[in-house]
């Protein structure tokens, strides 16, 4: 089966050796997304809701790099290192998917790569055939 792969051009995706997303068939399963910002840094340290925010506009550039979009979403998991902050992370995702929400599971970790991370997110969509 074809696969075909998306990159954000992030230097973790080289050093560590996996890609942002790929699609087999209609399927896409989106690698778990750091709030980085365009030079590789931690995007808004400290702030919850605008690291979600910036986990899913890659996420959503990487879905339409493989023709699909949010609306194909089937499946998000966000892993977070405050579960107090639940619904700051809670707010951005319901921006997001509000209309079309996916289903979802919230894991509190001990860590990401960076302290200043506050959370990741990883998707799987499921598109047409055609989409």
């Amino acid at each position: 089966m074809q696969r075909q792969r998306t990159s954000s051009g992030t230097t973790w995706e080289t050093k560590a050796g996996y890609c942002r997303a790929i699609r087999v068939g209609n399927q896409i399963y989106v690698s778990g997304t750091a709030p980085v910002d365009e030079q590789g840094g931690v995007f808004a340290p400290n702030d919850a809701y605008a690291q979600t925010k910036r986990c899913l506009e890659i996420i959503q550039k990487a879905l339409q790099n493989l023709g699909a979009d949010l609306h194909d979403v089937v499946r998000t998991r966000v892993y977070v290192t405050d579960i107090k902050r639940w619904a700051e992370f809670a707010q951005a995702h319901q921006e997001y998917f509000g209309e079309h929400p996916p289903a979802n599971t919230m894991v509190e970790i001990q860590a990401l790569v960076d302290p200043a991370m506050l959370v990741e997110v990883e998707v799987e969509a499921v598109c047409d055939v055609d989409c």
